[in-house]
C-alpha cells in the first residue's frame, strides 16, 4: 500500500484491523508519509500506528512526538554505523505498550548480546555527525546525479521537486542519505555494480561507508515481479546509501561507472 496516500491507508482498514505499519521514507524508492496525518486518521479507530524509522533516526526524526504508537529501529544501519553488529529496537511512550512489549521481551527473550549494545552505544555518540556529513554528501550526489546523461531520475527526500519534500519538512528535521536512481537501461544499472571501487556493492545501509544495491536482485527479490513494477522497482533502479567518503571521490566513483568505454 502507498501509505503516503491516506486515502489508501484508509480504504485498507478493516474491524479486525490492529495496527497500521508504514516506513517514511519508504526503501527503495523514497515516498514519504505524513506521520501526524496517519496517526489521526486511525487513532479514533483504536488502531496502533506503528513507524520504522531507520532511514532517518531519532536525530532527524522523532515519530512519537507525531502521533505514533510504536517505533522500530534497525539499528544494525545508522545507530551503529559501522555494519559491525545486528541489533533491533522497538520504542513507545506508552506504559501500557511498554508493559506488554517487557513481557514478550522477558518471555521470549529477543535480547541483546553485551558486546552488540557497547557497540550501538559506541555508534550512538558520533549518530549526529555522522548523519550531518553523510546528508551532505546525498544532496551533493542527488543533485549531480539529476544532470548525467545516464540518469533518467533521482529519487532523494532533500530534492524540492520530490513530492514528499513540504511533508518532510514539516515532520522531519533532515531527509538523510538514502538515494535511489534510475539509469537509462538495465545494461547501465549493471555496468556500474560492476565498476564501482570506492562505493561497495552490497545490500546493506546506514554505514560509514558507501553500499550501492540493485533491489530487484537483493532487498526486493522475493516480491513478484509484476508487484515490483507496479511500484516502480525496476531492473534500472539502484539504491545508494551514502557514506562518509570525499564527495569529489564518490562523484568521480559513479561517473567513471556510468561512462561508456569505448
Amino acid at each position: 500500500v502507498d501509505t503516503s496516500d491516506l486515502t489508501r491507508i484508509e480504504t485498507c482498514l478493516k474491524p479486525e484491523t490492529k495496527a497500521v505499519f508504514i516506513e517514511t521514507p519508504t526503501n527503495p524508492m523514497m515516498q514519504v508519509t505524513d506521520i501526524a496525518a496517519a496517526a489521526e486518521l486511525i487513532r479514533s479507530r483504536g488502531i496502533l500506528l506503528i513507524v520504522d524509522n531507520t532511514f532517518l533516526t531519532p536525530y532527524f526524526q522523532r515519530p512519537l512526538e507525531l502521533g505514533a504508537d510504536i517505533v522500530v529501529h534497525s539499528g544494525t544501519k545508522y545507530l551503529g554505523g559501522h555494519n559491525d553488529t545486528m541489533a533491533g529496537f522497538v520504542v513507545t511512550g506508552s506504559t501500557e505498550l511498554h508493559d506488554r512489549l517487557r513481557f514478550i521481551y522477558k518471555t521470549v527473550g529477543p535480547c541483546l548480546a553485551p558486546f552488540d549494545s557497547w557497540l550501538i552505544l559506541r555508534g550512538i555518540k558520533t549518530l549526529a555527525v555522522r548523519m550531518e556529513k553523510q546528508q551532505e554528501n546525498a544532496m551533493l550526489l542527488s543533485q549531480w546525479l539529476r544532470g548525467h546523461q545516464k540518469v533518467t531520475a533521482v529519487h532523494y527526500v532533500g530534492l524540492p521537486d520530490h513530492p514528499g519534500y513540504d511533508v518532510s519538512t514539516r515532520q522531519s528535521t533532515g531527509f538523510g542519505a538514502m538515494i535511489s536512481f534510475e539509469t537509462t537501461d538495465e545494461e547501465t544499472a549493471k555496468r556500474v555494480l560492476e565498476r564501482v571501487r570506492v562505493i561497495q556493492y552490497a545490500e546493506s545501509l546506514g554505514g560509514v561507508e558507501s553500499l550501492i544495491t540493485y533491489p530487484i536482485l537483493q532487498t526486493h527479490a522475493d516480491i513478484p515481479e509484476a508487484q515490483r513494477s507496479s511500484k516502480g522497482i525496476s531492473s534500472r533502479l539502484l539504491r545508494l546509501s551514502v557514506g562518509l567518503e570525499s564527495f569529489e571521490d564518490l562523484k568521480a566513483d559513479l561517473n567513471e561507472a556510468l561512462e561508456v568505454r569505448t
